[in-house]
């Protein structure tokens, strides 16, 4: 068949195990695609590092401390610790290397990169998916640091006093318990002082989000924060218009394959070194922002005299709470406060730039060449931009917390990832062949990967996803704001709404293929599950006995590529 003379496998050239691939009679083995553009974007010869550094060290990493306390608990020290080194070595950085690896591999979108697989087609659009509701639901972040970077430029910050509007008469600036014990704060008892409230939360919760009683009760937009989200969007928009690129010469594609992880880059030996580089760096500035979080709440919980569980609750306010509270002990407060927020703003910028980016690429690769019109990037960023603003405004109201909740919690939650990792891993390593990847990614990067990859996409991987994933369907728990409001049914139904979204679109679209094929069951799934190479498979020096006909296609016009392309297809 076209696709076995196509294929780039190393398996048929009697590669061993743990070395790189050989050839019949001692030849060299398939020479890897150097600096070849994208169908969608041109990749340089340099390392993809870079997109994909933007897209991880986004405000998630100033955020790993609220999932430290959340499922740590404050008095369990050291069991979020482990749990997290041993999942990041099994599961982390195994996923991780693959999407670097496939994204690269295929030079596709995130659903056209499924293309290694058929019949599996369907990660693709759960990818995406996935991919929207975080652009929808992850900008808000970015538009709180913005109105928290604006009301910075003031010669006092406003949530380091009382006394304003938004303030309750339980504001108290200074918490101080040797002061409550000689009952001198202002003839305080210290029951009395524990429900007094720090300026900085009245401030989060009563002047940004101003917070209503429930789901239910949406009130009115916040046309501050509005305002800001519009601001972000515009930015977004003047960024991503004409693609995504690096600071210096060479256009990098990102966001290309089937997860976060994955992205179009150069094809050369960087994918492995890319995947644990950028895994010690998330780890690095996570352990970092929990230091800085941990040490202020420390610091709070001391000040009061209560335990560091009661200072603030886990959440997407936790940041907003500890980071403004610090910069209010620092001299010169709104300076460091107004580069603290830039510096907030300039991270999350750069992860949504990558997420519209593969969220527009995969959309743009469903449209046929013959749809193409001028400026149809430009209008395509600027509907989807569009969308989710529009979207994004019921967050931006008195309830508007609780709806971010839903999204953070449900649409792209760990039941959502655990399924999308665990189909990833079972498709490439059981359905195409943990040793013919293994191959191709030799054949790309010159070098047979370290053998505890395969093991892990074959075994570890997905019988952790798959573990993590049931325990978290039997011990399923609703869904609760600050430990204290309960969502209401069909709160719980929208948020599983989002999460079978993305979830049912892999078995929907496996039976829906199998069903519309003709033969045999056993013939349905042969066919479906061969793959379909790309245009740029063919510039790999084919050495194998089966193309060795075919070396006159290394040399031929553009015309006869495409032919030939066509008829693979």
């Amino acid at each position: 068949p076209a696709s076995r003379v196509l294929s780039l496998n190393a398996r048929r050239q009697g590669g061993a195990p743990g070395k790189g691939p050989s050839t019949p009679g001692g030849r060299a083995p398939l020479q890897p695609l150097l600096g070849r553009p994208a169908e969608h974007g041109s990749s340089g010869g340099r390392s993809a590092l870079q997109p994909l550094w933007c897209r991880e060290q986004g405000t998630c990493r100033p955020w790993c401390p609220t999932l430290a306390q959340a499922l740590a608990g404050s008095r369990e020290k050291g069991v979020f610790l482990i749990p997290y080194v041993l999942i990041a070595l099994v599961g982390g950085i195994p996923i991780f290397f693959l999407e670097i690896s496939l994204g690269q591999f295929m030079k596709a979108g995130s659903i056209n990169v499924w293309n290694i697989c058929p019949l599996f087609k369907g990660l693709g659009y759960a990818s995406m998916v996935i991919v929207f509701y975080c652009n929808t639901y992850y900008i808000m972040v970015l538009a709180w640091g913005f109105y928290y970077l604006v009301k910075s430029f003031t010669t006092t910050l406003p949530w380091a006093t009382c006394g304003h509007t938004w303030n309750t008469p339980d504001c108290v600036e200074i918490f101080r318990h040797e002061d409550c014990a000689n009952a001198s704060l202002a003839n305080l008892t210290c029951d009395q002082l524990a429900d007094r409230r720090s300026p900085v939360i009245e401030f989060w919760e009563n002047k940004v989000l101003r917070l209503s009683g429930g789901l239910e009760v949406p009130g009115a937009l916040n046309w501050e924060v509005t305002l800001c989200l519009l601001a972000c969007w515009v930015l977004v928009y003047f960024c991503v218009w004409k693609g995504v690129k690096s600071t210096g010469k060479v256009r990098l594609e990102a966001g290309r394959a089937g997860g976060d992880g994955s992205l179009t880059g150069p094809r050369g030996p960087s994918a492995p070194r890319d995947a644990i580089i950028l895994a010690l760096i998330n780890s690095g500035t996570s352990f970092f922002a929990g230091f800085v979080v941990f040490s202020i709440l420390g610091f709070m919980a001391a000040e009061q005299g209560v335990h560091i569980s009661k200072v603030a609750e886990s959440g997407p306010g936790l940041a907003f709470i500890a980071y403004p509270r610090a910069v209010t002990l620092m001299p010169v407060a709104p300076l460091w406060a107004a580069l603290f927020f830039f510096m907030l703003l300039l991270l999350g910028l750069d992860s949504q730039f990558v997420g519209v980016e593969g969220f527009i690429t995969g959309l743009l690769d469903l449209l046929p060449a013959s749809y193409y019109f001028r400026f149809q990037r430009e209008i395509s960023v600027a509907l989807c931009c569009a969308l989710c603003f529009v979207i994004d405004l019921s967050m931006v109201t008195d309830g508007g917390m609780y709806v971010f909740q839903l999204f953070d919690y449900y649409s792209a939650s760990g039941t959502t990832l655990l399924w999308q990792a665990f189909w990833e891993c079972v498709v490439v390593a059981w359905v195409y062949g943990a040793d013919r990847f293994m191959d191709d990614v030799a054949c790309m990067i010159g070098y047979r990967p370290c053998p505890w990859m395969k093991w892990c996409w074959s075994f570890f991987t997905p019988l952790v996803c798959m573990g993590i994933f049931i325990f978290n369907v039997v011990y399923y728990k609703p869904l609760v704001y600050n430990n204290t409001y309960v969502y209401p049914w069909w709160g719980e139904a929208m948020g599983w709404g989002f999460a079978l979204s993305s979830m049912l679109c892999v078995p929907l679209h496996l039976l829906g293929c199998l069903l519309r094929a003709k033969g045999t069951m056993a013939e349905r799934w042969q066919h479906l599950t061969q793959p379909v190479w790309g245009l740029h498979h063919l510039e790999y020096r084919a050495q194998d006995s089966d193309v060795r006909g075919l070396t006159t296609l290394t040399p031929v016009s553009e015309s006869s590529k495409v032919v030939v392309v066509e008829s693979v297809m």
